[in-house]
């Protein structure tokens, strides 16, 4: 038998009808311009208020209004960190006279072109600080979402994600942009604060981003008091990081982190800024003496071009005092409700922009070396990972060596964060396995994608798909599903809702909800299909 599928909340209906009939019936009653005695006709009605005019602590903001929503876009939440601010955490947008319109995305932050993949969006400027609010057209409080975009951190914009099917079911939902690549998390002496402390601006970002939403989004119908962070890949690693951070104390109250349990343990400050020191060497800034300014005085083209593509926050001291792994078992973490789950088959996007596109397919003869290169720093060796992961087990090598590093990653990293909070706050875990997920991030590779890393926003968000790339009949209904849980969860911490719990909360007995076109249902062997005792032993 199925599971019964979770249906999609409705939320409160519309005051616009109501306003409609006691316009019409004011209209009858005054004959419509067709009666002559002034005397008998009614008062005058006043047409509602302009929904999408709402004031800021920056100022007024006039955003659009859509069928089932109202949309406020491009609005700054801090200034441009540019000039002297490059590299220094983000301050307060200035404020604006008269009212501005937020009817056009700000701008993205700078990045690099990544064709023929679809991973981000070349260009950019470095005043991207900006974020976007999309709220119902009935009257709040709503629950409040806020998305934090991936792109390993390096990568993206938030202007990818259009949210109108979580907005339906009666949330708010924001979206930001946060600095990317060098500088959003470059750490070097020369930069440092008068506490030693450099790098980490991204994730600073992202704190501003939720204190205007604290200070702001009542006036869009939100409710301050219910904020959910969630994000996905480097997002939802940026969601960790805020779980650990004691400085986004109380700036949101639920997190849900997608295929982002991947980093547990985060560089030192003294690691990250001896590898920022050689950036800047490699970014044309050898002089350490002299860092601080030449650094800023670079062309953004020429930091992006030249910029490494591995990031990661780093324990500073302050943003981070110790790694998100020592923070949870410590229990010296921000305590709030948490989902967090992964697709099946995160690797295979990986395999082919890694790899494949690269050097061609993977053969059974590279196959050996390939384990050897993904085993290095792990608890298993080569001889034990062709044996749990043997050639004879997969349509073909590429699929494979991608099993292995969805499991030791992805899978076996989130259900070791999972297993590091359930005693201390509700979990629910997931697996999304769609394996005929459409593909739109990259070209057709010599294996399939299956439920591939990021195959799930397509699910939440509408996102810009490749042609002919739709959701079938079956999906549709699992893009439901997924949209009534995480703003289920937004609600009320628990993805059932207020319904007869179905998807059970995470305990020592392993049990995950496997989100499936098929149907949903409790699955309890993920650690052993993904191998999980082996990478992440007594876990």
């Amino acid at each position: 038998m199925k599971p019964n599928r979770l249906q999609r909340p409705q939320g409160p209906r519309s005051t616009t009808g109501r306003w409609l009939v006691a316009a019409f019936l004011a209209c009858g009653l005054a004959a419509c311009g067709g009666g002559d005695d002034d005397d008998d006709q009614p008062p005058p009605v006043d047409p509602p208020a302009d929904a999408t005019v709402v004031n800021t602590q920056g100022g007024i903001v006039k955003g659009s209004q859509r069928a089932t929503l109202r949309a406020w876009l491009g609005i700054p939440y801090a200034a441009p960190p540019v000039g002297a601010l490059r590299w220094k955490p983000p301050q307060p947008a200035a404020a604006w006279a008269g009212v501005r319109e937020a009817t056009a995305f700000g701008n993205h932050c700078p990045q690099p072109d990544t064709a023929p993949l679809q991973y981000g969006t070349p260009g950019g400027q470095e005043d991207c600080l900006y974020l976007n609010v999309y709220a119902p057209t009935t009257p709040g409080p709503h629950p409040v979402m806020v998305w934090v975009h991936g792109g390993a951190f390096y990568l993206g914009r938030s202007n990818g994600y259009d949210p109108t099917r979580l907005v339906e079911q009666g949330v708010v939902v924001v979206t930001l942009n946060y600095r990317l690549g060098a500088l959003g998390f470059l750490a070097h002496p020369a930069l440092n604060d008068a506490q030693g402390r450099s790098g980490n601006y991204a994730l600073m970002d992202q704190q501003l981003a939720l204190k205007w939403v604290q200070s702001n989004i009542a006036n869009f119908g939100g409710d301050a008091g219910n904020v959910t962070l969630f994000g996905q890949s480097a997002g939802g690693a940026s969601v960790v990081t805020q779980l650990a951070s004691p400085l986004a104390a109380g700036l949101f109250h639920k997190a849900i982190v997608q295929s982002g349990g991947y980093m547990s343990v985060q560089p030192s400050g003294a690691a990250a800024q001896a590898a920022g020191v050689a950036a800047a060497a490699t970014l044309g800034c050898p002089d350490d003496a002299n860092a601080a300014n030449c650094l800023r005085a670079l062309p953004v083209d020429q930091i992006v071009a030249k910029q490494p593509r591995a990031y990661a926050p780093n324990v500073d001291g302050a943003l981070l005092t110790q790694t998100t792994a020592a923070a949870f078992a410590s229990a010296s973490f921000n305590k709030v409700p948490v989902l967090t789950g992964a697709t099946h088959d995160e690797y295979t996007v990986f395999q082919y922009s890694q790899s494949e596109m690269r050097n061609g397919p993977l053969t059974a003869a590279d196959y050996p070396a390939a384990v050897a290169a993904a085993v290095v720093g792990t608890a298993l060796s080569a001889e034990q990972a062709l044996a749990l992961y043997p050639l004879s087990a997969y349509e073909s090598p590429s699929l494979a060596i991608s099993a292995l590093r969805t499991d030791a990653t992805f899978v076996c990293g989130g259900r070791r964060l999972a297993r590091g909070l359930m005693n201390q706050v509700p979990v629910y875990t997931y697996e999304f396995d769609d394996p005929n997920a459409p593909m739109s991030l990259q070209p057709p590779a010599s294996f399939p994608y299956k439920s591939y890393h990021a195959a799930e926003i397509q699910y939440l968000f509408d996102v810009p798909t490749a042609a002919g790339q739709t959701l079938n009949a079956q999906q549709r209904d699992l893009a439901a599903s997924l949209v009534a849980y995480w703003t289920n969860f937004a609600k009320t911490g628990n993805p059932n809702g207020t319904t007869a719990s179905a998807w059970p909360r995470y305990d020592a007995n392993d049990r995950y909800w496997r989100l499936a076109p098929e149907g949903n249902a409790v699955i309890t062997d993920l650690s052993e299909e993904h191998h999980c005792e082996a990478w992440t032993p007594g876990v």
